[in-house]
């Protein structure tokens, strides 16, 4: 394949990271351009393996298997920051396995005694659990090393992109707007990060459609506590009185963490859409499109199964 076929990826967050190794690892090149290298939503992640009030659930088991299989195999070195970690998500009130659970071998009923004080029902588990920027610098170390090449410029329409055989839609949020899809909107969260106490195990609640969350998700010396879920809000500024509310919702849990240090605070917008969009489309310059986006808060979970089909996919468009 020549230079000029180059396939080039809008966007650098985990979609477009992921998306583009897969791609460089079934031989063809590519480009990669965005403005933020890696994307600050996808750096502000938890990021806990599990599908996240996500659509089609067809489509996205398949992701999600292929995406667990894959974190699996990277959390046999410490350097991709992937780890597979034990813990327990549980509830206030009673609350039937998510589908999801039928893939997770170890996935069990917890007992009445491994519940904190007032939860009404849990479940135990072994996920992925992932170190979002030692992740991203990973996947971007990887991309590179592999002939991918980054360019860091705004893309403001489909039609500017030159030089590409095929375009790859992974901005996230900004991926509606490149499709003309008016159908992505954002979803506000923000994490704080405190010095670990000493915590080795997830805890998560299943808030349901709540817009505060509660997680805390240990990586080594640091803690992920979260988080918010704001429908519509797309503002990437920490508040501090949000912040507050988290520290305390995660406190009641653990009580350490009401005195552990701050050490810094992530905010994004996950890219959230009725269904994943994950398919091909033709512009009138005769450029495929591949887009790539609107997996709300399931991107790292969807990462390297939305990946894989597009790989597949233009692997064969791309064809000479």
């Amino acid at each position: 394949m020549t230079a000029e076929r180059t396939i080039v990826i809008i966007g650098a967050g985990v979609s477009g990271l992921t998306t583009g190794v897969a791609l460089l690892d079934a031989g063809l090149p590519v480009r990669l351009v965005a403005e933020e290298v890696p994307g600050v939503t996808s750096l502000a992640a938890g990021a806990m393996w599990g599908p996240y009030l996500v659509e089609p659930w067809a489509r996205v088991r398949e992701w999600s298997l292929a995406s667990l299989r894959a974190f699996e195999t990277l959390a046999a070195d410490p350097a991709t920051g992937v780890r597979m970690v034990s813990g327990i998500e549980a509830a206030r009130t009673q609350v039937p396995a998510p589908d999801w659970s039928t893939l997770l071998p170890d996935f069990r009923i917890c007992a009445p005694e491994e519940l904190p004080a007032g939860f009404a029902s849990g479940y135990r588990f072994t996920v992925p659990l992932i170190d979002m920027p030692v992740y991203l610098e990973y996947l971007l170390g990887r991309f590179q090393r592999a002939g991918g090449v980054v360019q860091r410029r705004t893309v403001r329409s489909l039609g500017e992109v030159e030089g590409a055989s095929v375009i790859v839609n992974c901005a996230g949020l900004g991926g509606g707007d490149l499709a003309g899809d008016p159908g992505v909107r954002p979803i506000r969260g923000q994490h704080v990060v405190v010095e670990n106490p000493g915590i080795t195990e997830f805890f998560s609640e299943d808030t349901g459609q709540s817009s505060d969350l509660l997680c805390i998700y240990p990586h080594g010396d640091t803690l992920v506590l979260g988080g918010t879920a704001i429908d519509g809000e797309g503002g990437l500024q920490e508040d501090p009185e949000t912040a507050r509310a988290i520290v305390d919702r995660c406190a009641e849990i653990v009580p350490e963490l009401a005195k552990a240090p701050v050490i810094a605070h992530r905010v994004g917008t996950r890219p959230t859409r009725s269904e994943v969009r994950v398919e091909a489309e033709r512009l009138e310059n005769g450029v495929t499109v591949f887009h790539n986006y609107g997996h709300g808060g399931s991107g790292v979970t969807l990462s390297w199964g939305c990946a894989g089909e597009i790989a597949e996919s233009v692997s064969t468009t791309a064809a000479p």
